[in-house]
């Protein structure tokens, strides 16, 4: 079974078709309005102006130049909507991991953990890269995991990080930026003319009516109602579309985008990317359209795990202590040896009490022998007690298996020697 296509696991909030052929913004059904505005008006005016003007030109019919106008720019304009807001605006791909270059450990935010204190991996939220000769500084973007490139924004609606985003319009329902900005102004102003087009038409229309049959602006009016509500309809629209194309060209000719123009009005910063009108406009108009960063029809790679970056801790200084287990067992190894020197001096001493004893007087009571013994029984207590205050500096540590071996050696040592001490104890009497 073949995997996934970019398109169909797709993290932004678009809506493709045709197999990923074609992207939208998530507002893509405001398109069905932005077209009914458009193909209504100039059907009406096909249909109720420029059909009557077709003999009003005796010269070669120009009369129908008319229509065919109206129609050849509806479709161009049309044609020009659809390049806008079908087609990759400049969205970068986002990354499946944080920029590992960028990892660095703040020792101020640390966390808990095992009861050492280990520092926090953080990222710088900005940094500076160099544009034109001038210091601008990126944000880091959570969402898509990765640094934007100057002029860049991620835009909430769409969920993408956008090269050179200008705005997210609803009208054509996608994100205005580096791809399709360009048909966007041309698309704005080309709707522009066609409502000039169209109402100046309209006009001449109300002034042809009033020469042939009526005198006055109402008769005419009258006649043809249609002719008023298109020029009432495109004076409106002129407001708008014509407004919009004033305002980018002024964009335009400062280097500027939308969403730089209201957030940083106040700030009157130096605009590092304005190269001069004239070389504005060229950047704009006559420059390639840089390719898709996307493949949206592509196989989704599988993602090969990566171990996670190394937790560096803030005690990095080497421990002098050593390894706790082994300091207790050399703790227990000296306590086996000082008890074995103290069994054999007891065992010593108490054999030439014995030997002078039985030369020259009574032998002696037996509860000297029994306490020389004692001490070998209290040889188990002994080593518990060293292992307990062992433990009690390692805090939690248990005892090896060869440390008790070595316990249970040396208590069968001991009472080898007792026993050796009994017989001696019985030849003398």
């Amino acid at each position: 079974m073949a995997g996934k296509r970019v398109y169909e696991a797709w993290k932004g909030s678009n809506k493709f078709l045709f197999g990923g052929r074609l992207i939208f913004g998530p507002d893509a059904r405001s398109l069905l309005v932005t077209l009914l505005l458009i193909i209504v008006p100039v059907i009406v005016f096909c249909v109720f102006v420029a059909r009557h003007l077709r003999h009003e030109f005796s010269s070669y019919n120009a009369g129908y130049a008319i229509l065919v106008v109206a129609v050849l720019f509806n479709i161009y304009v049309l044609i020009l909507l659809f390049l806008t807001s079908s087609r990759d605006p400049g969205v970068i791909p986002r990354n499946l991991h944080p920029p590992e270059e960028e990892f660095r450990y703040d020792s101020s935010v640390s966390v808990d953990i095992g009861g050492r204190q280990t520092p926090s991996l953080q990222f710088p939220r900005t940094k500076e890269v160099m544009v034109n000769g001038h210091p601008v500084r990126v944000k880091y973007c959570d969402t898509c995991m990765l640094y934007r490139p100057p002029r860049c924004s991620h835009c909430s609606i769409c969920n993408n990080c956008v090269e050179r985003f200008d705005h997210h319009c609803p009208w054509v329902g996608q994100c205005i930026g580096l791809r399709n900005y360009r048909y966007f102004f041309l698309f704005v102003s080309s709707a522009t003319i066609l409502c000039i087009y169209v109402f100046s038409i309209s006009a001449f229309y109300i002034k042809v009516l009033m020469n042939n049959d009526h005198g006055t602006v109402w008769g005419a009016m009258k006649e043809s109602p249609a002719s008023v509500i298109l020029m009432a309809y495109c004076f409106i629209s002129l407001w708008f579309v014509g407004g919009l194309t004033g305002f980018h060209l002024y964009l335009i000719g400062t280097n500027q985008t939308t969403y730089e123009n209201f957030r940083y009005r106040a700030d009157n910063r130096l605009n590092v990317y304005n190269r001069g009108c004239l070389n504005n406009f060229l950047e704009v108009f006559c420059t390639k359209v840089k390719p898709s960063r996307n493949n949206f029809r592509a196989f989704v790679q599988e993602e090969v795990p990566r171990p996670p970056p190394p937790i560096i801790s803030r005690e990095s200084e080497p421990d002098l202590g050593g390894d706790p287990r082994s300091k207790v067992e050399d703790d227990l190894d000296i306590g086996e040896d000082l008890l074995k020197i103290s069994q054999r001096r007891n065992i010593e001493e108490i054999d030439e009490d014995i030997r002078s004893r039985g030369s020259n007087g009574p032998p002696h009571n037996t509860s000297e022998v029994d306490s020389a013994l004692g001490s070998d029984r209290r040889a188990p207590t002994i080593r518990s007690e060293a292992r307990h205050s062992s433990e009690g500096r390692s805090e939690s540590w248990e005892i090896a298996s060869e440390v008790l071996a070595n316990s249970n050696l040396t208590e069968s040592r001991g009472h080898v020697a007792s026993k050796e001490v009994r017989q001696k104890l019985g030849g003398s009497f």
